[in-house]
């Protein structure tokens, strides 16, 4: 077996590998290959020739530090359980690490997936708040943004140790939510039904309610600032004083 950067050519097989493992639609895989892919930021395992493993990242930072949000980690279905995952994640941090990043950070998606990530290194880093609620009627002004206004407005809203995504970040982003604000708060969501999906709630999280009347839906989940839900989890690339407790609230799950 043996790793290497992606190329042009293979977009093919890792829209095929992204399908098998986590079953999106079409439109939803071209979507990321349209917005946040990049050959500089995916590696693939090989064998044979054949891709059986990828891990993609998209840049972010916290202070003066560099940190790559690792994203869509899979391996096929015909190699799993074979530590392709492990040396793969292995192989790309240590070229993350000769490229001047100084951590990595991912969100696990499953409760298990946080002790698998533990055992290559990985300590729980942040934590979000999710909250539910019921429509309320109330005023309120809220205008939808662009994806540039949503980036520079997010900076001010982040709490001290928050984690700033820009870029292919929020390109990504907003193919899939629609991104506003308002007096005192930030939102990206979508709808599902009658519920509206906040990916993120940052500012004031008590109008709430009012947010989900005013877009028209009937109850709302938000994720937000806060300490009750471990959310992701960090490899420190160079033993930096990184700080133990930060906020990365942005997902693409």
């Amino acid at each position: 077996m043996k790793f290497e950067m992606s190329s042009k050519e293979r977009i093919p097989e890792l829209k095929a590998l992204w399908k098998e493992a986590f079953n999106d639609t079409d439109q939803y895989i071209d979507t990321f290959f349209e917005t946040a892919y990049s050959e500089k930021r995916c590696m693939i395992a090989l064998e044979n020739d054949d891709v059986c493993g990828v891990v993609y990242w998209l840049d972010c930072g916290i202070f003066d530090y560099r940190i790559a949000y690792f994203y869509a980690i899979a391996t096929k279905k015909s190699h799993r359980g074979k530590g392709v995952c492990t040396h793969l994640m292995n192989n790309a941090h240590s070229f993350l690490s000769s490229k001047g990043y100084d951590a990595v950070i991912l969100v696990p998606g499953e409760e298990s997936l946080f002790d698998f990530y533990r055992k290559i290194g990985y300590t729980v880093g942040s934590y979000v708040d999710e909250i539910s609620v019921e429509a309320k009627d109330g005023i309120l002004n809220i205008r939808e943004i662009d994806g540039y206004e949503y980036s520079e407005l997010r900076k001010s809203y982040l709490p001290k140790n928050g984690i700033i995504q820009e870029n292919e970040n929020i390109k990504y982003l907003k193919k899939q939510a629609k991104l506003y604000t308002g007096k005192d708060f930030l939102l990206s969501c979508y709808v599902d039904g009658d519920v509206l999906i906040g990916i993120e709630l940052l500012g004031n999280t008590e109008i709430a309610p009012n947010i989900v009347s005013a877009l028209g839906c009937r109850k709302g989940k938000f994720r937000t600032v806060g300490d009750k839900k471990p959310f992701s989890m960090y490899y420190n690339l160079k033993n930096h004083t990184l700080p133990s407790v930060f906020y990365f609230g942005l997902a693409f799950d």
